[in-house]
């Protein structure tokens, strides 16, 4: 049977096109009932005799949840108490429609076979399709879609001959018209919460419902706290004639007063505007996309550097008024930005927040504050019966709304995510709230992988070069199982040197398009954290059949050049090729080869010769004006048995390291090169842009202040300066500019060349740079893998690969992903340097100063690489006098003055007075300063012995 409709479209060049649209309707679509004898089913998911108990529904029922229910109680859906749902096509379109998150959340829920989730396709059911009628809205269209179809299935079940049960259909709606509208059509339906209450296996499902607005209204006081937001009309209607601005949300970790608008411009045309004060916030919650209106010149005001934290006791109204006016207090004149106030929400990214319960102290309630783990977002009021439970837990919330006469927005519990404080909650706490996937690999995945035992068959030859006699060797971490690439150095009868980087080639393993791709692009990355690793790809490619191990036959893709004695390359070239690594060695046993000068095999005469080679590309690339920057990185030693960290070192780093870089970065730069000029409107590449001038005012300041002159016109004037900056007495000196030179860049970024005009890396000095070392590891490489096999004819394309747009939508979530990567490793680190001081007790250690603020200093700690603050005052005591100077910038605090660089001596300990905010505490013992320096204590806890395995 065939409906269809015709209408007609402009075209964008003004002329007429007249549009077609079929849609067929067929009678053999089955219900999917275990049940239903009538339909000729293959295969049923919804149960014969489903079994949830219900006071409400005493009898066996199916659930047929409308849209609005799938869209705000998809925490409830996911409960395995939940079974035997029927998805009509009707809710998954207009789910997929409104929110990208839900639906595939739902999609999820109806891979779980044990769920007994089943689509039906009302929308193409001779029986069930309806045509809009005059007049009727879409939404009321809908509405009715899914009454007609929960109708079907209640008369088609009836007449079931095996339906002896008396098996129903149960439409879930919230909507009070589309609720009365079933009755009256003589449905079983009933509100969601109603039906959720009347469980009896699990009472505390109730705990997961998402408020309605009745609930919202009983929450709130009658006093409006917050102005009315702005409908979208008047906010489209605003941000058109330039009255609005519209940019993303970004809250203060410091100061829950203060907050950025960043309004994307043009090109770098870019800006933010400050927002200070509750009033001005209005309810925004980090990363929403909000509507600012600019405040007139005179009401500008300077970002405060005040820390404030919500501690979320209850505070009168004069309590956060004098917070507010503490910003304004230390506020300086000269640095007045554009400011702001929030008129309006364009869109909520809200998400299930990380952290832990307040549990209210008034007997018997079930209203209580949940504090998240992230700073930036503000606490949630949710209600709970299970409070006593969850005390002390971690525990995931997600918000529903924020009325304006609500000082916090209103949400629900979620999931209980363990104990605080327990390594493995705290590591599934970080993993969530940077959102890196790191659930199992699903089976569909998993099916694309080559069986086992796995060997190299005649077709993986073709196009295909067999090095298996060359010396290659691989050197990389200790420990590292995920071996990305080897290399090899061999003399020619020409007098010149081969030299080869080989790399695995996980695009022989990973095709375009398939579930293994689809998730590794995904992931984008692996996650590295101290002791575990969140791979990309599963572990029979990534520590196996991808791994370039010794002594194994492996697939590789290989750049070789041939260079003269002075590391000038005369000739390159690229290939796709069988290797058989010699050796995998760790960076010190390289370098052991290296300067043992009775050892003359060929592996070590190929590591001589890199590293020879690899010393004059250094030198060459720092000449250009590549930069060489400093981070204190830290390495943990771990104990065997119980897995915390019993030593804590800032990692050494070896020739051996420098000269594998060189090698990774030059033949980087080599595919850069050659995909570009085979592909310049698609090729991946990678470009670090120049930082903005203002972004050196804390190193040029620091630089200054030891009388030490910096120059920053370009890459080359910044790192000769770098290298001549030197101060008598303070060998340190260097390496701490060298930091701070580290925090002025930016972050580098891929992107689509076709997409962009500037290629330049700033770091490296590089006109072109692309990733092609690491596919193991990083989606971007095996993109690059991709274009450089099209490009030597090693592979076939397909579309999406030489598409621009498609490319750099890619790009934009490599970036993400990349940027969250990195911040989860920093929150492991954190994490188990406060699991090594909890086991320290409290030490004292040198440092320098780092930065200088209003009311606190920034100490390094070289030792471990370790950053704290010095605070001066604290809530529970007096703070000292305090004289700020933005020039220096530097701090009198009584009679000593605090500059950045100054040496100190500080005592390190853990602070855990908040077990879900557990840091670092630094308090000062040198210089003394009478009222302010602690004494330092007489005797240190020893280290805790590790435990022999």
């Amino acid at each position: 049977m065939l409906k269809s409709k015709t209408f007609v479209k402009k075209t964008r060049s003004g002329g007429v096109m007249k549009i077609v649209r079929e849609h067929y309707l067929r009678d053999d679509i089955w219900c999917g009932s275990e049940a239903c004898v009538g339909c000729k089913q293959e295969s049923t998911v919804l149960q014969k005799e489903p079994c949830i108990e219900s006071s409400l529904c005493s009898y066996p029922h199916y659930l047929v949840p409308d849209t609005n229910v799938v869209l705000h109680q998809i925490d409830v859906l996911e409960d395995p108490v939940i079974q035997n749902v029927i998805i009509l096509q009707t809710v998954l379109q207009e789910v997929r429609h409104r929110s990208a998150p839900v639906y595939k959340r739902l999609k999820d829920i109806m891979h779980e076979k044990e769920k007994h989730f089943y689509t039906f396709t009302n929308e193409h059911h001779r029986e069930t399709f309806i045509e809009r009628e005059p007049g009727e809205s879409a939404n009321d269209r809908n509405d009715r879609a899914i009454r007609v179809a929960a109708k079907w299935y209640s008369r088609h079940l009836k007449t079931s001959e095996s339906n002896t049960d008396g098996l129903k259909v149960v439409l879930l709606t919230n909507d009070q018209g589309n609720k009365q509208k079933a009755e009256e059509s003589g449905l079983l339906v009933h509100k969601c919460e109603e039906y959720v209450k009347s469980l009896i296996a699990n009472p505390e499902l109730v705990d997961r419902l998402a408020l309605s607005n009745d609930d919202k209204n009983e929450i709130t006081s009658s006093k409006v706290l917050f102005p009315e937001h702005l409908p979208l009309s008047r906010i489209q209607a605003g941000i058109k004639s330039g009255s609005f601005l519209q940019g993303t949300f970004r809250a203060s970790r410091d100061n829950y007063l203060e907050a950025t608008v960043f309004v994307q411009g043009e090109g770098e045309d870019s800006t933010e505007v400050l927002i200070q004060g509750l009033q001005n916030l209005n309810r925004a919650v980090h990363q929403d996309v909000v509507a600012v209106q600019l405040l007139p010149r005179n009401q500008w005001v300077a970002p405060s550097s005040v820390v404030l934290q919500d501690e979320g006791t209850a505070k009168d109204d004069d309590a956060e008024e004098e917070e507010e006016n503490v910003l304004k207090i230390f506020a300086a004149e000269t640095d007045r930005k554009p400011t702001g106030k929030i008129v309006g929400i364009i869109k909520r990214n809200w998400r299930p927040f990380c952290g832990m319960l307040n549990v209210s102290h008034i007997k018997e309630s079930t209203r209580h504050l949940f504090t998240p783990a992230d700073r930036r977002i503000p606490r949630i009021r949710i209600e709970t019966r299970q409070a006593s439970t969850l005390a002390g837990q971690r525990i995931m919330v997600a918000i529903d709304g924020w009325p304006k006469d609500s000082r916090y927005p209103n949400g629900h519990f979620v999931r209980s995510l363990g104990s605080a404080g327990e390594k493995d909650t705290e590591e599934e706490v970080l993993l969530l709230e940077h959102d890196v996937p790191h659930q199992a690999f699903s089976q569909a995945v998993l099916s694309f992988l080559p069986k086992i035992p796995w060997a190299i068959k005649p077709e993986d030859m073709v196009r295909r070069e067999d090095l298996r006699h060359l010396t290659v060797c691989s050197v990389d971490p200790p420990g590292c199982t995920d071996i990305d690439d080897a290399l090899h150095c061999r003399d020619l009868e020409n007098g010149n040197l081969e030299v080869g980087v080989h790399i695995a080639d996980v695009s022989h393993f990973i095709r375009p398009g398939n579930a293994l791709d689809r998730e590794a692009a995904n992931r984008g990355t692996t996650v590295y954290l101290c002791g575990k690793r969140i791979d990309m790809v599963p572990e029979l490619l990534s520590s196996n059949l991808c791994s370039l191990r010794s002594n194994v036959e492996r697939l590789a893709f290989s750049c070789i050049w041939e260079m003269n004695r002075e590391a000038e390359i005369l000739n390159t070239r690229f290939t796709k090729s069988v290797i058989n690594s010699k050796a995998s060695l760790t960076y010190a046993e390289a370098q052991m080869k290296i300067d043992d000068t009775t050892k003359n095999d060929d592996i070590t005469k190929s590591l001589r010769g890199l590293n020879k080679l690899a010393k004059i590309l250094k030198r060459r690339r720092i000449e250009k004006g590549a930069l060489t920057l400093s981070s204190l990185e830290v390495r943990f030693h771990i104990d065997s048995e119980t897995h915390d960290p019993i030593d804590l070192q800032t990692k050494e780093l070896m020739e051996t390291n420098s000269m594998v870089e060189e090698f990774m970065l030059l033949a980087n730069i080599s595919v850069a090169k050659k995909i570009y000029d085979e592909f310049p409107e698609c090729a991946v590449l990678r470009k670090h842009p120049a930082p903005p001038p203002s972004n050196y005012d804390i190193l040029l300041k620091a630089a200054k202040s030891k009388d030490v002159e910096i120059h920053t016109d370009s890459a080359k004037a910044l790192a000769d300066s770098l290298d001549v900056a030197r101060v008598d007495g303070f060998p340190y000196f260097n390496t701490l500019l060298r930091i701070l030179a580290t925090r002025c860049m930016m972050q580098a970024v891929y992107f689509c060349s076709g997409m962009d005009s500037d290629f330049h890396h700033y770091g490296l000095a590089s006109p072109i740079y692309t990733h092609f070392t690491s596919p193991i590891r990083r989606y971007a490489d095996i993109i690059v893998h991709r274009l450089l096999a099209v490009a030597i004819g090693a592979d076939s394309t397909y579309p999406d690969l030489m598409e621009k747009h498609k490319q750099s939508t890619l790009c934009n979530n490599l970036n993400y992903r990349h940027k969250m990567a990195q911040y989860a490793q920093r929150a492991s680190v954190a994490f188990h340097t406060q699991l090594f001081f909890k086991n320290r007790g409290i030490l004292n250690e040198e440092g320098f100063v780092l930065f200088v603020r209003k009311n606190a200093i920034i100490v390094l700690i070289p030792k471990f690489g370790l950053e704290g603050t010095v605070f001066f005052g604290t809530k529970d005591k007096t703070a000292p006098n305090l004289v700020f100077d933005e020039g220096g910038p530097t701090l009198k605090v009584e009679q000593h003055t605090f500059r950045i660089f100054d040496k100190v001596t500080v005592t390190i300990s853990l602070d855990d007075s908040n077990i879900q905010h557990q840091k670092i505490r630094m308090a000062l013992i040198n210089p003394v300063i009478p009222g302010v320096s602690v004494p330092a204590p007489d005797t240190e806890p020893q280290a805790k012995k590790p435990k022999l395995s």
